[in-house]
């Protein structure tokens, strides 16, 4: 857009954490999603950490067993709670963004500054939170509907009802939003680089 480049990397969103929702559900076990972070939030932090991209969790089932054979497969303890094998797929799904920022950095040649979150994920605050703490960066989440609110701005625009550049449309995106910033713990860098070398190298 406006002589822009979008450089794009696919990295695993909420769909291990819905599909193993679903099967606790399907096998009996009715959790909202409020106790699921909650039991999360509790759990050790980076006990078990999986690749989150690997083709493994890619296709529907009971990704818990999944989690319980790569941890296997990979020397890690197995997880021996709901709240851990979500605790889990938090911690790779924000092992994940660090990698991807960082090769996104790396590839453009630009420092990144600040990573933005939209979308559903943003309401579990315990991701948010993590995945600035992987990262390094400060997180700035929202808006819930991203997608929807940037082509509603950019047909806006063609039809001639706003105008402005792409600053000025992501700022009255921002605007028009609830967003929640978090810092990342300064403290947490050398537990995100131990859980990526045992997992990469």
């Amino acid at each position: 857009m406006d002589g822009t480049a979008r450089y794009l990397k696919n990295v695993m969103g909420l769909w291990v954490f819905n599909e193993a929702v679903r099967t606790w559900r399907e096998q009996g076990l009715e959790l909202s999603y409020r106790e699921l972070d909650a039991a999360a939030a509790a759990a050790d932090p980076l006990r078990t950490v999986v690749d989150i991209n690997d083709p493994v969790f890619f296709d529907p089932g009971d990704m818990a067993a999944r989690i319980d054979d790569y941890a296997i497969r990979t020397g890690q303890p197995r997880p021996r709670s709901i709240g851990e094998y979500v605790r889990c797929i938090d911690d790779s799904l924000a092992l994940a963004y660090r990698r991807a920022v960082r090769e996104a950095s790396e590839l453009s040649g630009k420092h990144v500054g600040v990573l933005h979150m939209v979308g559903g994920g943003i309401s579990n605050r315990l991701l948010c939170q993590l995945a600035a703490d992987a990262t390094g960066l400060r997180v700035v989440a929202g808006p819930a509907e991203g997608t929807a609110l940037g082509n509603i701005v950019v047909a806006a625009r063609g039809a001639g009802l706003i105008e402005g550049d792409l600053t000025a449309l992501r700022q009255l995106v921002r605007n028009s939003s609830d967003i929640t910033e978090y810092a990342p713990d300064p403290t947490a860098a050398a537990g995100w680089d131990a859980a990526e070398r045992q997992l990469f190298g």
